[in-house]
């Protein structure tokens, strides 16, 4: 009985730490149409969090490439693409790193953080956190 009680203790103390953690696959949507557009799986690399598009939901922009995109991602396929990269932990929240928007070929510095269970708060700025979007993305179960 003893150990069927810490099978139990154990197995939900690990989904609840699975849970409240932002790795993942996540439904990116867009904050200006309010639309789906892909799956971004989140992943921890070295201590660090980065973000790929492992699928992109729009049919008609599977087969895109990031032409504005500056440096080495610049005419690479958006599906595969790291657009989340060197985040830290930093408290409750993921920071010090940056975010590449392919659809403006734009980099911004960036943040993530829970809202809950399964909602990622995703914040891309320019300089302060003041000035920039703000994008909800949900937990793919």
């Amino acid at each position: 009985m003893k150990n069927v009680f810490i099978f139990i203790f154990t197995f939900f103390l690990t989904a609840t730490y699975a849970q409240k953690s932002v790795l993942g696959k996540w439904k990116s949507i867009d904050d200006e149409t309010g639309k789906a557009l892909g799956v971004v799986e989140i992943y921890e690399e070295n201590g660090m969090i980065y973000g790929k598009i492992i699928d992109i939901l729009i049919p008609k922009d599977r087969n895109k490439t990031c032409e504005k995109c500056p440096g080495e991602d610049k005419d690479k396929p958006i599906l595969g693409l790291t657009v989340i990269k060197d985040l830290k932990k930093d408290g409750d929240e993921y920071n010090g790193g940056h975010i590449l928007d392919p659809k403006h070929g734009k980099l911004y510095k960036c943040y993530i953080n829970l809202e809950g269970e399964d909602k990622l708060k995703i914040r891309g700025y320019i300089g302060i956190s003041l000035f920039g979007r703000t994008q909800y993305w949900h937990r793919l179960k």
